[in-house]
């Protein structure tokens, strides 16, 4: 009886902890909502679920306004033109840092980002965001070569196997200049990172010869023209990658030999924001196990989420682009300060004068 009698009182105690800490986390999402802000969202394309958006206005009443772009770059130049009315962006690593050292982005209250732990480890307090002050990961992910096995035969495991002659005119590539050149850098065994005018007058070369071989650059959906079959091989986002081979096996996916970029894509606040609030009740919502599962499930990246991996089918986990097996080589990349605008005028030049 006295045993029975002490489990009670522990789990009344409990349950108005529960009730006390559901009740002032109710409060806080009326709080935010009564102000009748609604949260601006500028996220790259294809990567945010409407089901995320709808169920995340549905519980807050807080609309979410989402506006896209296809470059980090095409991001950048919108903040830097006056852009202020964004409540929450989504960046790649590299352009954390840079904003982050601009001091344009608004450091995070982890008070607020109690799910935050459901986050993997080894994708937090990297390079980009050591104390993981301005960042919340949305989606990691790798770029790599995906082959339509049915038209091509022949082994394809680097970028130099794919930049052939023979296969001019049956490639597309991201649409980014960053990109574009790591492979290059990579493939003369450079550091993506070691950005510098020499490094740049040895990469120029390299890629100039590639140019006329690709037949489309795009980075928001490159996988539809592979589906369409105007293309047979293809250099893409890894989620990309994954829902290619979803619809049909033989389109494989492999990291090139020489290394590739290991993207984490994160949530963060502009110093602009006028509704920080909202943006991190968003944030938070976000990183809910069953709800980070539904961007796997629409989006299959590499999801950070730990918590949520445990919902995904055993399909999803074995997908070889969505999660590669073995040891890649792979490397986030880091600001590079003017160097990137360098980069963009060479890769702008080289297309003009195809």
């Amino acid at each position: 009886m006295k045993e029975n009698s002490v489990k009670s009182m522990v789990w009344s105690v409990l349950l108005v902890l529960l009730v006390s800490l559901t009740g002032c986390n109710k409060k806080n999402q009326e709080s935010v909502a009564s102000t009748g802000k609604a949260l601006n969202l500028f996220a790259w394309s294809e990567y945010v679920p409407q089901k995320v958006i709808d169920g995340f206005t549905a519980e807050t009443g807080i609309k979410v306004n989402y506006e896209t772009y296809a470059s980090n770059e095409e991001m950048l130049s919108k903040l830097i033109a006056g852009a202020s009315h964004y409540d929450l962006i989504q960046p790649s690593e590299y352009m954390v840092e840079a904003l982050a050292k601009a001091g344009k982005l608004k450091p995070l209250d982890r008070e607020k980002l109690s799910n935050l732990q459901n986050i993997g480890k080894e994708y937090l307090n990297l390079g980009h965001d050591p104390e993981q002050k301005y960042s919340v990961p949305w989606m990691v992910g790798t770029v790599g070569i995906v082959v339509n096995t049915e038209k091509v035969k022949e082994p394809i495991v680097s970028f130099k196997d794919l930049f052939q002659e023979k296969y001019k005119g049956r490639i597309v590539v991201l649409n980014d200049s960053r990109e574009i050149v790591s492979w290059g850098l990579s493939t003369l065994g450079i550091n993506p990172n070691e950005v510098t005018d020499e490094n740049l007058a040895l990469v120029k070369p390299v890629i100039s010869k590639w140019f006329p071989l690709i037949k489309i650059f795009d980075s928001d959906s490159p996988k539809t023209a592979m589906l369409n079959g105007d293309v047979d091989l293809g250099i893409v986002w890894n989620g990309e990658g994954a829902k290619l081979y979803q619809e049909n096996k033989k389109f494989q996916y492999l990291l090139p030999q020489e290394g590739t970029h290991l993207f984490i894509d994160s949530l963060c606040i502009p110093m602009g924001s006028k509704n920080p609030e909202a943006a991190e009740l968003f944030m938070n919502y976000i990183l809910r196990p069953e709800v980070s599962k539904l961007i796997s499930d629409e989006f299959p990246y590499t999801n950070p989420n730990l918590e949520a991996r445990k919902l995904l089918s055993p399909e999803q986990l074995n997908n070889p682009a969505s999660y590669p097996k073995g040891n890649p080589k792979l490397g986030i990349f880091l600001d590079i300060g003017k160097k990137l605008e360098a980069i963009d005028q060479m890769v702008t030049d080289l297309k003009s004068s195809q």
